[in-house]
């Protein structure tokens, strides 16, 4: 491949820009702006979306402390499970135009206009504007995407990240640039200050890719990966260092370890457990398997096509098929580039490696992986799918006069319209006109597209058009479903309902004021995905419709965070009933609403108010989605006993007794209620009554124990309070 046969390459890839034609700049600000139209639409529908992180947010607003560390509440108990960078934006954000859902995630939003932007100009250095404009166009229409990135997990700072690690690194290999291969490193620090080891994933093959073919000796070489190392240890461990350094009396627990430890937690719940299973103090208690078939454990079947099963197919992989054959298309034209990346092809080499090859370890990582996983990881692949699919079609349409590159483009095409109908299929009933649509036209497309120029440049246009729109309009139909409803809870997934798959327990926990009940949950799947208004096993309409009789966000029982103020709606249960006695959530919440909080009524934060200011923490809860509630819906701190899963030792009942000695927590709030009745779960065994399991499990039941004997019961809106004040005469 010459640079005469690929015109769209810049003519010189190092350091110079080419003219801009004169449409790009518009075409440019219309898809940056399409992006921020489809991640803002409607953005409040999700209320405080996942509590746990939000709760830690409004900490973090109040309290510059629990800012620093991520802690769960101002009291500064204990932390969230993960270092604190994705919170510094929404924290700030809160502390600058107050508490609020379109407060906590416009900064989410704005994160994937970022990423598009970025992407974008990575594409745009080598392959020209036409080839940024459909990856950046593939990536926006990435449901997972649409989904995470108005949402606030850690999991949209990280792709972002992720992505400008890949962007860094091509312009370090553009003349051997230090500069460059440093900022890449501090991106890949924070991104270890976002989500820990799965910042390093994608280090083996961009390490390896700067070592064979940066354009200078050898030497220099590894001396730039030893300062980038540095770079990258520096940007990602002052925080750890810290941490560490600090007196474990005078800072909050470090939520998800057992030795309060952020070493641990690191290594262990969001590390090696992650790979092998064996992820103490997570739901079960750790250790790898229980149901869900051969090499999958709780989470679900690992293997080579888990991310093709089920649905998490239908959140990322409508590209990933064809992101996959342009790969290898890409690689087998500008195979004939010298190694060093001094050249045109080179650069176009270097960078199908580049995003090629961190989609690849991410996606065997991701497919085999025997700990916790959820559909909505998959956000990670996006940017590296999308950069191949605008790459390899630039690619392919510039050699288009060759019969190898005509018949794989039309054979890509052809590929991801019957992958695109196989998707659309999955949701029983979700728009079965828009299947066969996309059936048609793409296979029409790909037969046609060979012969297309030889009828005329404008037929050559419509033609491209055609498959690209059907090659498109799979996803962005479950982009408009993902943004047209709320989604709150722990587990979210992109688009409608979908039966089957591997990704584990859990689809989308619940749309606005309802329970999304998991008693119809397939493995993986999304079973009961409650709509608004919805109650546990409610679903919503394909196409993301309301169902009848359906109540607005925020105007009912359960409803989301809106004018009654009342707080997360409540957890479903888990298939099978969670281990050490986690059930669905209710009034009572407790350590039933692992995945979803407790209803908040106005009694109760009627309680917890009256006389906050006197007291460290208003109140205590087991587990942190349920203080994640009754403190999101008070505006008070809310101890987390246990923190998330309320199997981490935190506090000890010793530390317990001497805080209410000390007059620091108010209330504690009990797992009874109604929503929590004690009775048989699906596998016989006992519910309701005792912490959740694993090594800190006993801890939260010895706290709950101690309290029922020596504080009064009582009812406060459907929940059982006990005031620490009063003890029992």
């Amino acid at each position: 491949m010459t640079t005469a046969a690929l015109p769209i390459f810049p003519a010189a890839v190092a350091g110079a820009h080419t003219a801009r034609p004169r449409w790009e700049r518009p075409a440019l600000a219309g898809l940056l702006i399409a992006t921020a139209a489809l991640l803002l639409w409607d953005l409040g529908a999700s209320g405080y979306a996942n509590s746990f992180y939000s709760a830690a947010v409004q900490a973090g607003s109040e309290s510059w402390k629990a800012f620093f560390f991520g802690s769960s509440d101002a009291g500064n108990s204990i932390t969230v499970d993960k270092p604190p960078a994705a919170l510094w934006p929404m924290m700030l954000s809160v502390r600058l135009f107050g508490l609020g859902s379109w407060q906590i995630l416009v900064p989410q939003a704005l994160m994937g206009v970022a990423t598009t932007g970025v992407l974008y100009a990575s594409v745009r250095r080598q392959f020209g504007p036409g080839a940024a404009l459909l990856s950046g166009a593939a990536f926006a229409l990435t449901p997972v995407a649409a989904l995470m990135f108005r949402f606030n997990n850690p999991d949209a700072l990280l792709t972002l990240l992720l992505t400008v690690t890949v962007y860094c690194l091509l312009r370090a290999l553009e003349g051997a640039q230090t500069r460059w291969l440093l900022w890449a490193g501090v991106a890949v620090g924070f991104a270890f200050l976002t989500k820990t080891l799965q910042a390093f994933v994608i280090l083996p093959p961009l390490a390896v890719l700067y070592a064979v073919c940066a354009p200078t000796g050898l030497r220099r070489r590894l001396g730039q990966l030893l300062l980038a190392g540095g770079a990258m240890v520096v940007a990602g461990g002052w925080w750890v260092a810290v941490v560490e350094l600090w007196p474990a009396s005078s800072r909050p627990y470090i939520g998800g370890s057992q030795n309060n430890s952020f070493l641990e937690l690191t290594l262990g719940y969001n590390g090696l457990g992650r790979i092998n299973g064996n992820e103490t103090g997570s739901v079960g208690g750790g250790g790898a398997g229980g149901p869900g078939g051969a090499g999958g454990g709780r989470w679900g079947e690992s293997g080579i096509d888990r991310l093709f099963s089920g649905n998490i197919g239908g959140q990322i992989s409508w590209l990933l098929p064809a992101a996959l054959v342009l790969l290898v298309a890409g690689l087998v034209i500008t195979w004939r580039a010298r190694r060093a990346t001094d050249s045109v092809d080179g650069m176009a080499r270097a960078a199908f490696l580049a995003w090629g090859g961190s989609l690849l370890i991410t996606a065997v990582v991701f497919s085999y992986m025997q700990g916790i996983f959820h559909e909505y990881y998959t956000v990670a692949l996006a940017p590296f799918v999308a950069a191949l699919i605008g790459m390899g079609v630039a690619v392919l349409w510039e050699e288009r006069g060759s019969v190898a590159a005509a018949v794989t483009l039309s054979g890509t095409l052809a590929l991801t319209a019957v992958w695109s109908c196989v998707l659309l299929g999955r949701a029983t009933g979700y728009l079965p006109w828009l299947r066969w649509a996309v059936l048609v036209g793409g296979l029409l497309a790909a037969v046609a597209l060979p012969f297309a120029g030889r009828a005329g440049r404008q037929v050559l246009r419509a033609t491209a058009g055609l498959g690209a729109a059907a090659a498109l309009a799979g996803p962005f139909a479950y982009c408009l479903t993902t943004v047209s409803t709320g989604h709150t809870g722990s587990i979210v997934t992109a688009g409608p309902a979908v039966a089957g798959g591997r990704g584990g327990p859990g689809g989308t926990m619940g749309g606005p004021g309802g329970s999304g009940g998991f008693g119809e949950l397939r493995q993986g799947g999304q079973g009961g995905q409650g709509g608004p208004g919805g109650g546990p096993g409610g679903g919503r309409q394909p196409g993301g419709a309301l169902p009848q009789g359906a109540v607005p966000p925020g105007q009912g029982q359960g409803g989301m965070p809106g004018a009654d103020g009342s707080g997360a709606e409540r957890a479903g249960g888990f298939p099978g009933g969670f281990p050490g006695g986690m059930t669905g959530g209710g009034p009572g919440g407790g350590a039933g609403g692992l995945l979803n909080g407790a209803r908040v009524g106005a009694e109760a934060k009627a309680a917890l108010t009256a006389d906050a200011d006197s007291y460290t923490w208003a109140a205590a809860a087991i587990g942190s989605q349920n203080a994640a509630s009754y403190q999101l819906a008070s505006g008070v701190p809310v101890m987390p006993i246990g923190g998330f899963n309320g199997s981490d030792p935190s506090p000890t009942l010793e530390q317990f007794k001497q805080y209410v000695r000390d007059g620091k927590i108010h209330w504690f709030i009990g797992q009874g209620g109604s929503g929590t009745a004690t009775g048989a779960d699906e596998d016989g065994g006992r519910r309701g009554g005792g912490g959740p399991g694993g090594p800190g499990g006993g801890t939260s039941s010895e706290i709950e124990n101690w309290v029922k004997a020596t504080y009064k019961e009582s009812t406060v809106g459907g929940a059982t309070f006990y005031d620490l004040t009063v003890p029992m005469s």
